[in-house]
């Protein structure tokens, strides 16, 4: 019972106003009981004064009270009121326990407005959900490795979805997707030529997009299925390099190639690039894994070619087997990051930067653009 909230609870002012009427009295002659102002009582009957410990004494004098009768209705008004204060603070705080509020208005993803109720209903509408009173996510999302899917992960996802919905691609078929492979692998030797996947792709029945990564979810791309038609690779570039840009591309790639899982489930991914990259024990992102790795260079070759120079490599080495295998040398270099035959530091200046290139020909949403069918 000690939770249970007062329906309403009337301001001192209305006690006053009753009090004078029994009386008959005028608001000038209270203030002459009172010894204040005309001002001051009015203030008081409109409620834009609080009742004080002093005029709490007059009051009860005035009205044959005790002063705790009227400290105890202001006491009790003041908490009512506050109460929605509270509530206001308690409903705003659950916002962003579900959804990273901040980051979503930085990045143009969600109108801010000082209205709760307002923004609650903007961030239902993001997630696509009637209201937040029931539990939502992504539809068969999973991240990959062991994590959980962060609130950040979540709206990363929707974001996505929904530029995924203004990229125009062909039907999908199983064809398309083999002479799409094709095509991007005469891409892999020139950095310019990655202005051409965003094409390739949706010529293959893939709709690709550019979604910047949020703080601290470390994710590095997606394969995802708007329907039976219609896969989707959002990558987030957080690593500006070739040798990123490609592995992780390749790695959607593999899981769009198994048609029977990647409809059903979506696996985000995160830390498949970078200096710690994260193992993983499922089966579908072993076979990514693998998938990337023998599409951006025939892994036999590049066995033979470690076996031959390592541990000596050296740049006029790596440009050589790069010409020979006709990619271009920073895949080369990621290989052998990956592999841990170099460290990550090593051949840094052959690790050519590709966003602004491949967003000029993507859809993209970060680095300060945001597009405008989707404000």
């Amino acid at each position: 019972m000690a939770d249970r909230r007062v329906a309403e609870s009337f301001p001192p002012s209305d006690f006053i106003k009753e009090e004078l009427e029994a009386r008959n009295w005028s608001q000038t002659e209270l203030a002459e009981i009172m010894g204040r102002s005309a001002k001051e009582v009015s203030d008081l009957i409109l409620g834009k004064r609080a009742i004080s410990l002093e005029i709490a004494k007059e009051l009860a004098a005035a009205f044959g009270t005790s002063p705790q009768y009227w400290m105890n209705l202001e006491s009790s008004y003041q908490l009512w009121r506050g109460e929605d204060v509270d509530n206001a603070i308690a409903r705003r705080a659950r916002l962003y326990e579900v959804a990273p509020i901040k980051e979503m208005v930085k990045r143009h993803w969600l109108e801010p407005s000082e209205n709760v109720a307002v923004l609650e209903k903007r961030v239902a509408q993001f997630f696509e959900v009637p209201s937040l009173d029931k539990p939502f996510s992504f539809p068969h999302a999973a991240r990959r490795g062991t994590r959980e899917i962060s609130p950040a992960h979540r709206a990363w996802l929707f974001r996505a979805k929904q530029f995924a919905l203004a990229v125009h691609a062909r039907p999908f078929s199983a064809q398309s997707f083999k002479h799409g492979l094709s095509e991007l692998k005469n891409l892999l030797a020139s950095v310019e030529e990655v202005r051409r996947v965003p094409e390739v792709l949706a010529e293959a029945g893939i709709r690709f997009l550019i979604i910047e990564h949020l703080p601290e979810t470390r994710i590095d791309g997606v394969a995802f299925w708007l329907d039976t038609k219609s896969p989707v690779i959002a990558l987030s570039l957080r690593y500006d390099r070739i040798d990123c840009f490609w592995y992780t591309l390749a790695h959607e790639l593999g899981h769009v190639q198994r048609v029977d899982v990647s409809r059903h489930k979506v696996m985000l991914d995160t830390d498949i690039v970078g200096e710690e990259v994260e193992s993983v024990a499922e089966d579908a992102e072993k076979g990514a894994d693998a998938f990337a790795a023998e599409f951006l260079v025939e892994q036999s070759r590049l066995d033979d070619f470690i076996s031959r120079v390592g541990p000596l490599y050296g740049r006029q080495r790596i440009l050589g087997f790069a010409k020979t295998v006709g990619i271009h040398p920073g895949i080369v270099v990621g290989q052998l990051q990956f592999r841990k035959e170099i460290p990550w530091s090593f051949f840094r200046p052959m690790l050519d930067k590709v966003r602004h290139i491949v967003i000029r020909s993507a859809l993209t949403d970060g680095w300060g653009q945001v597009p405008p069918i989707l404000n």
